[in-house]
């Protein structure tokens, strides 16, 4: 793999102009592309056998005017006049698509009416946000006769929109990083510039994506917030392994080939990594899970491409300026006494230096027979080196410290509970959160989650509906039951069942289970988004750690090919879980516990969601082998170099460190931006990624890894004989590749 990256690098590096216009070029049309025949997000719950899909499909057959999405429409004020309320009832009547408008219910005082409305088309038929702009024309002449109106139901809640306020944080906080870390404003903005045009390749490509198929209103944002830190990321390990190279006295186009070589087979194989572990969510069962793997694979996929290729391409073009200002005057004037580029001499003199014995291209610190510029060799360890050092002097101490740190952090996951997104879980400027609030204080909790029982008349005699409806009523859960009202075809009946208590309280799931089992006869079946999300959750915890299996198993295979080592594949793992587990209880005390709720513009503690454990979990995984990825090919290079186990976790530690501390800062900082997000279900991923991704790249990466890796020494690599001889070769580092400090014939250009 390192001979083909550093052909790629190299081919990038000497035609960049060719290489930006292919990629502005393959933006353009995508964008354009996407635009035209491009398609729209939305939910898609649908879970063939579960008792409530059984029940939503009975209904869709007998009752065809209820058999698509549904809204609902909130009036509120002082005074209600029955003739406005008439008349919005029959403009909504009007919109297209719709097939039932019930008739307003008026709430205790009089000063609130509630008009529900279903459609005879699911809401993956309305394009972008038109079912809300026909719904709030509609209301607009109660509106404005001084009247109240908000919204609710799927069709509100099902459309996403995408403000790209949470993307600006990121790149901002992004950019100031970097700026920190190169001193050098081309440096700092070359990996932000390759992560956006990955990420506007990726993001129209999941438009199209959802012209053929279901994609998530929240998967957009999600894979933007993935693709975007690692995208900055792959980047940033690229431009600093570029910037190595230069100070050492490689010409920039080979400095870009070299870096493409070694830093290169780490972006890969990380994005590798990251895209199997998405695919783990196919496996989750859900429509909705599939749709945030392959939008996020898509994504992760692009901008991997674009690091290899537009990294190197970019680098040529900024040559020296990629360096800090200090460091250019310092190699200018090295060159003007010395000789070089620019005292009019050739560029500089080949000199072939051999490869580590990894393969790894290592460029050489003194070229031709002249030093290395000013600056370029460290005099004293840096603080990363000590810091290993120090690690690596006590290991058992540090380990034992921060496994104890990490399970105090992990401890509330114990109590996690998780609900699926509805409208009372968002922040109280929403529509949809403000037609909550006001059905649940005119009308009880339970009216923002009906059920509705679906009953087979195959199997329950219609005869005994009056039965069944008062032994609902009768429930002490139950507040009130609608009438049985029939199908013109009699196949079937169905019966509105309102709960005393909210859809996101506990009891309401108790609710559908007790309903289920002590009081339906069999033919019988609950619907509503309140048992369709009980049904949901129970799927995902079942299904959870089936996933769990498939992303770890396929992760341990393939480092097992990548490092061949027995022992890393599995400390991986285990320090992979680790870090998750403590994002998990963090999440759990900041949103189920509260205690950071009203920060993140919650105005109380709301459960976990239930898209976000299993989502982050194959998320998560992924970009923790990145780091594990960085920080073992350092490790390794030098182990096979040098034979010595220790030193080489001590010299891997200090050569990786500042450059995992400072993508981590990024990650932070994009994971961040999106915890700022509306949606709580993007606010919870971004805030329980960051901090999954600060322990990784803090307690783990900087502690934990390397304490365990001294204390196992030589153990780290230990591979059995008889699996070494069954393994394939697929060493990414393998290839024997001579780099040049002069460009290879096919890469020379003159300065």
């Amino acid at each position: 793999m390192s001979r083909f990256l550093y052909r790629l690098g190299g081919a990038a590096a000497t035609h960049p102009w060719r290489t930006v216009a292919v990629w502005l070029a393959a933006l353009v049309a995508v964008l354009a592309v996407s635009g035209v025949a491009g398609g729209t997000t939305h939910d898609n719950y649908e879970v063939a056998g579960t008792p409530s899909q059984r029940g939503t499909d009975l209904l869709a057959r007998a009752f065809p005017d209820m058999s698509g999405t549904d809204a609902r429409i909130v009036v509120h004020g002082d005074r209600l006049d029955p003739a406005q309320l008439t008349a919005l009832s029959q403009r909504l009547a009007d919109l297209d698509h719709v097939g039932t408008v019930s008739p307003p219910r008026m709430s205790a005082d009089g000063d609130t009416a509630l008009i529900s409305l279903t459609y005879t088309v699911p809401v993956t038929e309305f394009s972008g946000s038109e079912a809300v702009d026909a719904l709030e024309k509609a209301a607009k002449p109660t509106v404005d006769a001084g009247l109240r109106g908000e919204f609710g139901g799927q069709v509100p809640e099902n459309i996403g929109a995408i403000s790209g306020v949470a993307e600006a944080i990121g790149i901002v906080a992004a950019l100031v990083i970097l700026l920190l870390a190169f001193r050098s404003i081309v440096a700092a903005g070359l990996p932000i510039a390759v992560a956006l045009v990955g990420l506007g390749i990726g993001t129209g490509a999941i438009t199209l994506l959802a012209a053929v198929t279901d994609v998530s209103t929240t998967a957009p944002t999600v894979a933007s917030m993935v693709g975007l830190g690692v995208g900055i990321d792959y980047a940033l390990l690229l431009v600093t392994r570029y910037n190595e190279g230069v100070r050492s006295g490689l010409e920039p186009r080979v400095a870009a080939a070299t870096a493409t070589a070694t830093a290169g087979v780490s972006v890969v194989v990380a994005g590798a990594t990251v895209l199997l572990s998405l695919f783990g969510l196919a496996f989750a069962g859900l429509p909705i899970y599939r749709s945030f793997g392959s939008a996020t694979a898509l994504v992760v996929a692009v901008v991997v491409i674009s690091a290899i290729t537009l990294v190197p391409a970019l680098c040529a073009l900024s040559g020296r300026r990629a360096l800090p200002r200090t460091q250019r005057q310092n190699y200018a004037a090295h060159s003007a006494t010395a000789g070089g580029p620019e005292s009019g001499e050739p560029a500089l003199p080949t000199a072939v230096t051999a490869p580590s014995s990894a393969g790894a291209l290592e460029p050489p610190l003194v070229t031709a027979g002249r030093p290395a510029p000013t600056g370029t060799v460290a005099e004293r360890p840096t603080a990363t080196a000590r810091w290993a050092e120090r690690v690596g002097r006590r290991p058992l101490p540090w380990a034992v410290g921060a496994l104890a740190v990490l399970v105090v952090l992990a401890a509330p996951m114990v109590g996690m509970r998780t609900w699926p997104q509805d409208a009372g879980s968002q922040p109280t400027s929403n529509t949809t959160r403000q037609a909550y609030d006001l059905i649940a204080a005119e009308y009880g909790e339970g009216a923002n989650g009906p059920l509705l029982v679906a009953v087979d008349l195959a199997r329950v005699p219609e005869s005994s509906l009056p039965a069944l409806t008062a032994r609902l009523a009768n429930d002490p859960g139950v507040a009130t039951v609608s009438p049985a009202v029939v199908a013109p075809s009699g196949e079937a009946a169905v019966v509105s069942v309102e709960p005393k208590y909210g859809p996101q309280d506990e009891r309401a799931s108790e609710l559908v289970d007790h309903l289920r089992t002590d009081v339906l006869p069999a033919g019988a079946e609950i619907t509503g988004i309140t048992a369709i999300f009980r049904d949901i959750s129970a799927l995902l915890s079942d299904r959870l750690w089936y996933v769990v299996g498939v992303v770890v198993a396929l992760s341990l295979v393939f480092l097992l090919l990548m490092f061949r080592s027995v022992i890393v594949p599995l400390k991986a793992a285990a320090m992979n879980l680790l870090s998750i587990a403590a994002a998990y209880g963090v999440m759990t005390a900041v949103f189920q516990w509260g205690w950071g709720a009203e920060l993140l513009g919650l105005p109380h503690a709301v459960p976990v969601s239930t898209w976000v454990p299993l989502l982050m979990f194959a998320v998560l995984f992924g970009l923790s082998m990145d780091y594990e990825v960085f920080l073992l090919s350092r490790i390794r290079e030098d182990w096979l170099r040098t034979g010595d186990a220790h030193g080489s976790v001590v010299r891997g530690l200090a050569s990786t460190g500042r450059v995992i501390t400072g993508a981590a800062l990024i990650m932070v900082a994009v994971f961040i931006g999106f915890g700022m997000d509306t949606d709580i279900t993007v606010k919870m991923v971004g805030v329980g990624m960051a901090v999954a991704v600060a322990v990784d790249a803090t307690i783990v990466r900087m502690i934990l890894v390397p304490a365990t890796m001294a204390l196992l020494g030589r153990l780290n690599w230990w591979l059995p004989k008889w699996l070494d001889r069954v393994l394939p070769e697929v060493d990414p580092h393998a290839e024997q590749v001579e780099p040049t400090v002069a460009p290879e014939p096919e890469l020379a250009t003159a300065r």
